[in-house]
């Protein structure tokens, strides 16, 4: 039988961690499975909370659950890339990863079906689930990779262009079906630990955002697809570890990272290409709110910290390449580890 490592990344939200863990406990029966539970550096007294819980609780005894500590701050994907590395509790890999958030509960059955799915398609190097809010509402969680023509898609926000677009703009909806997808949100993503061997882990200079892009994107370089599995049901809170739903001001991470996957993936050119289109369509938008007075639709001064952080990244020297493992000093401060 296949062997499955969940690997669950909390950040100051312990109880609601726990809670999701108990869900995937209960998605992991009937499977040769294990889950690693990764404190991402909270430093809030998570982790002796959930170690008390795990202990005294009668859920967890004999369950197939360890804890364990990143060490280190370093983001969404360089804490994934902890509970990743960590493998089986005797030391080897597992045939599957599959990577759960703290706020996301599958349904009893939806662990079960993306390994099955995976099991009986071998193109397939990754998969996700169908994701909904606790409220059943759908989310958007299927993409296109992003490009100079996207951007300008999604900065304009104008019917005919967007019509015209249509098969270049990110986001892709809620598919009613099983396909294939160039990207996936993290939130409920399994992938072949051969797969992962072979393009790598997480790239860590992302400390939030783009990194699953990012990841994908070398996996279909590589000739593996990703796939969407629609029967494979997952509830989603949402951002409550980022505050995306509350931000005043876009964030500095986000920035570098979208700055960092277009350079990374395409050149410095093509990113410079993309911020210009993606400045374009922004002041036709704004044009356009102040001659229709329609609604602010980007946080406050987007394009203006946008167009400022591209400017500075322009004459900043290119990264080095970094190995995955290595930790990214001074972003320990930041807040935000899970999506």
């Amino acid at each position: 039988m296949p062997k499955l490592l969940v690997v669950s990344l909390n950040y100051k939200t312990p109880d609601m961690t726990l809670r999701s863990v108990r869900s995937a406990l209960v998605a992991m029966q009937g499977l040769n499975a294990e889950l690693v539970l990764v404190d991402n550096d909270s430093g809030d007294g998570s982790f002796e909370k959930m170690q008390a819980e795990l202990a005294s609780a009668d859920w967890a005894q004999d369950a197939p659950i360890r804890l364990i500590q990143s060490g280190h701050n370093g983001g969404f994907g360089a804490g994934n890339n902890v509970g990743i590395r960590a493998g089986w509790s005797d030391g080897s890999k597992p045939d599957y990863v599959y990577l759960l958030n703290s706020d996301a509960f599958p349904a009893p059955d939806a662990i079960k079906l993306m390994q099955t799915y995976l099991d009986t398609h071998p193109k397939a190097g990754f998969a996700g689930s169908y994701i909904h809010g606790e409220d059943g509402e759908p989310h958007i969680t299927t993409f296109r990779f992003p490009s100079v023509w996207s951007e300008l898609e999604g900065s304009m926000r104008f019917g005919p262009v967007s019509r015209l677009l249509k098969n270049k703009s990110v986001p892709i909806g809620v598919p009613e079906t099983t396909q294939k997808v160039d990207w996936l949100a993290g939130a409920s993503l399994m992938m072949r630990q051969s797969v992962l061997d072979e393009i790598g882990l997480f790239d860590e200079t992302f400390f939030l955002y783009f990194e699953e892009t990012d990841l994908c994107l070398r996996a279909a370089r590589a000739g593996h697809e990703t796939h969407y599995v629609h029967d494979s049901h997952v509830a989603h809170i949402g951002s409550v570890s980022t505050g995306m739903k509350v931000w005043t001001r876009i964030p500095q991470f986000w920035l570098d990272s979208r700055w960092h996957y277009f350079t990374k993936n395409h050149g410095r050119a093509y990113a410079v290409l993309a911020t210009s289109m993606h400045m374009l369509g922004g002041l036709f938008w704004r044009m356009r709110r102040v001659i229709q007075r329609k609604p602010q639709a980007d946080p406050p001064q987007f394009l203006r910290d946008l167009i400022l952080h591209d400017l500075q990244a322009m004459v900043r020297p290119l990264p080095g390449k970094r190995d995955a493992a290595t930790p990214i000093p001074g972003r320990a401060a930041v807040e935000g580890l899970t999506e």
